[in-house]
């Protein structure tokens, strides 16, 4: 199965889950998933968020590395327990999930588009109406590869920039949320 075709299939928010959704944990300027469901942390306003753009019809799509399932320093199931609390908390559609690292060399780990093109197909995503939001490098780069508008959710880590520009940069993604709902409606839509 591959993505719509331009203009054929719905819109999408794509979101990064460590640092758009929940807060991650600094460590040295950089950032990482919580240990657990119970050390989540999601804002209230990250709620109304994504409420808002569940609400006007978008769909959620969490995209999210967790190489520390490969480093054997997390496991699946702590990982989908912090999956399935985000779930109980947003109207999150679907979230995909890359367990490798850099050098497994995969399609699915950010920077490459993989779990974009791979959740588009699975839900009839036109990319080309869509938008990936994310807080580092890896999300800017896979969402311009995967063909999307992107939002840069800045939070000054410690880590290179990305190679490619957002066409935003925000502090939250409630700050986004307007320019988010202009970006992916069809011409003549209201």
């Amino acid at each position: 199965m591959s993505a719509a075709p331009n203009g054929a299939g719905r819109p999408a928010v794509f979101l990064d889950r460590d640092g758009v959704l929940n807060e991650p944990v600094l460590i040295e300027g950089r950032p990482h998933p919580p240990g657990s469901a119970g050390d989540l942390i999601v804002r209230p306003d990250t709620i109304n968020a994504c409420a808002r753009l569940h609400a006007a019809g978008l769909l959620l799509v969490v995209v999210t590395n967790q190489p520390d399932i490969a480093r054997g320093r997390q496991t699946w199931e702590a990982v989908a327990a912090i999956n399935d609390e985000l779930r109980q908390r947003l109207p999150l559609d679907d979230v995909r999930v890359c367990p490798h690292d850099d050098q497994d060399g995969c399609g699915c780990r950010k920077p490459a588009p993989g779990l974009l093109i791979d959740g588009a197909a699975a839900w009839n995503i036109d990319l080309g109406r869509s938008v990936m939001v994310g807080d580092r490098w890896r999300d800017v780069e896979a969402g311009k590869r995967a063909g999307c508008a992107v939002v840069l959710v800045k939070h000054d880590y410690d880590e290179r920039a990305a190679s490619v520009d957002p066409d935003l940069v925000v502090a939250t993604l409630q700050e986004a949320v307007p320019w988010i709902l202009k970006t992916t409606k069809r011409d003549g839509e209201p």
